[in-house]
């Protein structure tokens, strides 16, 4: 990457893609068009997923819809704040210096992606205690509480992520941006305090829940075959092992939870590699980075769509538009055939 820089100094913008420069174009080609796919993406997936959240009230008896929501809320912030490396990239104009501008957009997608992060951790949570404490998980968690917990996620990423502005960039959210990629280090003892504060706690809860989640469901389906076998011996009817849903469901979430841990992963190790001073190179920060920032639009589609409550509101909200769309339709064609008619009257 060592011709970027040269290449900088000749005239040509700062590209961290040594193949997305084009004489016919000043501007980051491939960066651009990876970035502004992905806002895309991410704006349109989780505004469709806040608006059936809206439009369906039955989705809000669900507790985990509290999480989801916030995810949904954090995600389509990320992808609005990919506005700002996109239009660094078209070199458009911006009021503030560079500096400051990069490190604003590293601490506020560091703390929208820890928000999302924490809210994964907190779902699994919540399963848990649904799957282990059925008959006291209405006492036990209530709207209130949720609101609290919410509230704890937002103020806990605002306040980790916070020394960034003195110790050194959260990760490499910045490195669009030529002083982030060339000014602003990742201090070891930072990079320590980030994994101890947020990424470990957060994998070690989601691993712990999940673990149990799975081995819950497993005991729960050899005890309900068991029965089945049982009762179904003394009708004299041959008995068939069946799947327990709960175990179908544990499913889903293991393939959640692999899902997140594959776009994000890279980056965890990119980050540890880079600010340890064994492993450096811009392609693979920025290739890590945004993969990580693309579970923003992964993370409330997966979940929202292995919900049935929110793929009936999906189904209805897209038949209510469908409806209103054949409606208008209609009434334009209505007015259409009164307006030759009225025209035909005219002349003759």
């Amino acid at each position: 990457m060592n011709s970027s820089l040269v290449g900088n100094q000749s005239g040509r913008p700062f590209c961290l893609l040594a193949i997305s420069y084009l004489e016919t174009i000043n501007f980051c080609l491939l960066e651009v068009v990876i970035i502004v796919f992905l806002m895309v993406l991410i704006i349109s997936g989780n505004i469709i997923v806040i608006f059936v959240f809206h439009c369906a009230p039955l989705l809000n008896h669900h507790t985990t819809s509290y999480f989801i929501q916030t995810m949904a809320y954090a995600d389509l912030l990320v992808g609005v704040s990919c506005l700002v490396p996109s239009l660094s990239l078209l070199h458009y104009p911006i009021v503030l210096s560079e500096s400051l501008v990069c490190q604003i957009f590293g601490y506020v997608v560091s703390v929208l992606k820890s928000v999302s992060m924490a809210s994964l951790a907190c779902i699994s949570i919540d399963r848990y205690i649904a799957i282990t404490k059925p008959l006291t998980y209405n006492t036990l968690v209530t709207p209130w509480r949720l609101r609290i917990c919410i509230l704890i996620i937002w103020l806990y990423s605002c306040l980790v992520f916070l020394p960034s502005f003195h110790w050194g960039k959260p990760g490499y959210h910045g490195d669009v941006f030529q002083w982030c990629a060339n000014s602003w280090n990742t201090d070891p003892y930072f990079t320590l305090f980030i994994v101890v504060m947020l990424y470990a706690p957060a994998a070690f809860i989601v691993c712990f829940t999940y673990f149990n989640i799975f081995r819950i469901c497993q005991q729960h389906t050899k005890e309900i075959n068991e029965r089945r076998v049982r009762f179904s011996s003394q009708d004299g009817e041959a008995g068939e092992a069946q799947p327990c849903p709960d175990k179908r469901y544990a499913m889903v979430l293991f393939r959640i939870t692999s899902v997140f841990y594959i776009l994000w992963l890279p980056y965890i190790i990119y980050f540890l590699l880079e600010s340890s001073n064994v492993y450096s190179n811009r392609v693979a920060s920025f290739l890590t980075t945004w993969l990580a920032i693309s579970n923003s639009f992964c993370n409330c589609v997966i979940y929202s769509l292995s919900n049935s409550v929110f793929q009936k509101g999906l189904k209805r909200l897209s038949g209510a538009i469908c409806a209103s769309c054949a409606r208008q339709r209609v009434a334009k064609d209505s007015c259409t055939s009164r307006s030759k008619r009225s025209s035909n009257g005219c002349h003759v």
